[in-house]
């Protein structure tokens, strides 16, 4: 059994040619989570952006549900990866589709995440984003009525703030703890929450928790502009991803969440 995951029991399971990596759970603890993750990961694979594992098998076994991935041997970082990494998210952000959303609910971490269709961003963020997780949050006692009315200016005035453009395929939880290294020394994508949406939400996610190396930065501007001002507006894209943890981990995630709406205001 591997260490590490705090969701998900985890497992390697050597066979007589090949290594697998399976992750188990309850069916009816998280369910529908392997499904959602499955499509996920075939959604990057098929953009042949940047290195995905293979899903072998995702299936139930008596009263439990499971995913076998391909086993990415690990390796060491090569001179280049920071700049390969961000070369190769900008191009994945290119993918594109003429909604923002996803065709089905999936999971940021253990927590459902809604990702009905809406044509403009300022919809679906205030919509799928904002709304359930803020009135999650109050009936959870971790925010108050003046929260909620601060995340309904925001809401107002995000289309003025975060400028248009098209969707793009995110990962959807890009923090340092869902890449590895492979055995080649590229970055590898786990554990994904993927929809189409804002890139600059990948982009603040990556900053959350003391960010990637400058160079990634560097790469994917080269690669991909960002609008000017994007690194103003990274702690606003950061409030989704600070709700899911508050939520999940506790109060002490709503003085940052409060900081940055006192910003707006």
């Amino acid at each position: 059994m591997l260490s590490g995951g705090c969701i998900n029991d985890c497992y390697v399971v050597d066979a007589a040619k090949s290594r697998f990596f399976i992750k188990y759970n309850l069916t009816g603890k998280f369910p529908g989570m392997f499904d959602a993750e499955e499509k996920g990961l075939e959604l990057l694979r098929k953009a042949d952006c940047i290195y995905i594992p293979e899903v072998i098998y995702n299936g139930e076994a008596d009263i439990y549900s499971f995913l076998a991935l391909e086993f990415v041997e690990s390796g060491q970082q090569t001179e280049n990866f920071w700049e390969n990494f961000g070369k190769n998210m900008a191009k994945l952000h290119r993918v594109s589709e003429t909604f923002f959303g996803l065709d089905h609910d999936n999971y940021i971490g253990s927590l459902p995440q809604k990702n009905k269709k809406h044509s403009t961003w300022s919809e679906f963020v205030a919509t799928e984003r904002f709304q359930p997780l803020v009135q999650q949050s109050f009936d959870l006692g971790l925010l108050s009525r003046e929260d909620i009315k601060a995340f309904e200016i925001l809401s107002g005035k995000i289309g003025n703030i975060i400028p248009e453009e098209k969707t793009a395929l995110l990962h959807g939880d890009l923090w340092s703890g869902n890449f590895i290294t492979n055995s080649i020394g590229e970055a590898c994508l786990i554990d994904p929450a993927v929809y189409f949406g804002h890139r600059e939400m990948d982009i603040a996610m990556t900053k959350l928790f003391g960010g990637f190396s400058p160079a990634f930065y560097r790469s994917y501007n080269d690669e991909n502009p960002l609008e000017n001002g994007w690194e103003k507006r990274v702690e606003i894209n950061q409030l989704y991803p600070l709700l899911v943890h508050l939520i999940l981990f506790g109060v002490s995630y709503a003085a940052q969440i409060r900081h940055i709406l006192k910003t707006i205001r």
